[in-house]
């Protein structure tokens, strides 16, 4: 797995109303609202904003390389992007994070700007940076979202942080649709939804035709991918449930035309040795995947058999080669005659990371 910390241009606000009815039952933790859509209620001096930047650009030089040596972590350079896009998330007019010249992660006198207002206070904003130099933080969760594909997607402590591998799962339910009319038209289900990326992305390749349940064991998740599903006005698509795998979709039990996953796939023994952004601080629940790995893969095979319809597609992301090929070796020869078409899917990397295929 891979730390997603790319960023894009989109910033929506909009945020449509939910049924009462749609919201699981189980649960009742409220999701954080991601700084840059919060109101902009707190006035700073532009000297005091300056002497943050100034103390959070010296905790930047500190770390140099040492992150990066120590367990492949961010590097001062990317540290600087990140305090710059923290800076643009905390201001009312995000322009104004120009005047503090921070893409060189340097800033200049501003005396033409006398005060600013924040979405969040500047003794909030010291604690964030401290915890993400000191603490190792993951950007995500100080701002609060994930800039991914064209979705800009709440995140907190408890939901897997969406990688950009994991958007080519996207792209290949688009080519299956593409390819087959019925499929566009159907139920899907996103198992492991997390902060609901994939259920949303996927909503958005079947126009309104086609049907999303999303589960998630975690109530963090569920309560998170709620309110981004709330936020693109996709709750009459997507249905979000609480609960373990398929045991949420035993009413649907043999009915669906696809079913996606990025599932736990890291083996246990190799979690202590991921980038402490991950490991420290990223939920378990979602990345530990037994003492192989492929835990939850075989699971999800033996399920989809049962869950998809005929000729319904498949698509699952895996930790890489070894486990893709476990995973088609298994499927073609201790299930055999349950699925069809098998095909190894490489990610932007060239790594083989995903398997799909349809049901037979």
């Amino acid at each position: 797995m891979k730390l997603g910390l790319s960023r894009a241009c989109l910033y929506s606000s909009c945020c449509a109303s939910i049924s009462s009815s749609s919201m699981p039952s189980l649960t009742a933790i409220k999701p954080k609202i991601p700084i840059f859509l919060r109101q902009p209620t707190y006035s700073v001096t532009s000297s005091d904003l300056q002497k943050w930047h100034g103390w959070a650009k010296n905790l930047v030089s500190s770390v140099g390389s040492s992150f990066v040596e120590s367990d492949n972590g961010p590097d001062s350079t990317l540290l600087c992007r990140e305090l710059n896009w923290l800076l643009e998330d905390s201001l009312e007019n995000r322009s104004s994070s120009s005047c503090f010249s921070f893409p060189a992660c340097k800033y200049d006198t501003v005396d033409e700007i006398e005060n600013v207002m924040l979405r969040i206070s500047l003794d909030d904003l010291y604690q964030l940076w401290k915890q993400r130099i000191e603490d190792r933080r993951p950007f995500q969760y100080i701002v609060g979202c994930e800039h991914w594909r064209d979705l800009v997607l709440s995140v907190q402590e408890g939901v897997l942080i969406p990688r950009p591998e994991t958007e080519l799962i996207v792209d290949l339910v688009s080519d299956a649709v593409s390819n087959n009319e019925e499929l566009g038209q159907g139920l899907w289900a996103d198992l492991g939804t997390g902060s609901g990326a994939v259920a949303i992305g996927i909503s958005k390749i079947l126009r309104f035709y086609g049907r999303v349940i999303a589960t998630d064991l975690s109530p963090d998740a569920v309560s998170v991918a709620m309110f981004n599903v709330q936020r693109y006005g996709l709750q009459h698509v997507i249905e979000v449930r609480r609960g373990s795998w398929f045991e949420p979709l035993k009413d649907v039990e043999g009915q669906l035309v696809g079913i996606v996953s990025n599932p736990p796939y890291i083996p246990s023994d190799n979690i202590s040795g991921l980038q402490a952004e991950v490991g420290r601080h990223e939920p378990r629940l979602a990345l530990d995947g037994g003492a192989s790995g492929m835990d939850y893969l075989l699971h999800l095979c033996n399920g989809a058999a049962a869950m998809l319809k005929p000729g319904g597609f498949f698509a699952f992301e895996t930790n890489g080669e070894k486990q893709c090929k476990f995973l088609v070796d298994y499927m073609q020869n201790e299930i055999a005659g349950s699925f069809c078409n098998l095909n190894i899917v490489s990610d932007f990397a060239g790594i083989q990371r995903f398997v799909t295929g349809f049901r037979q």
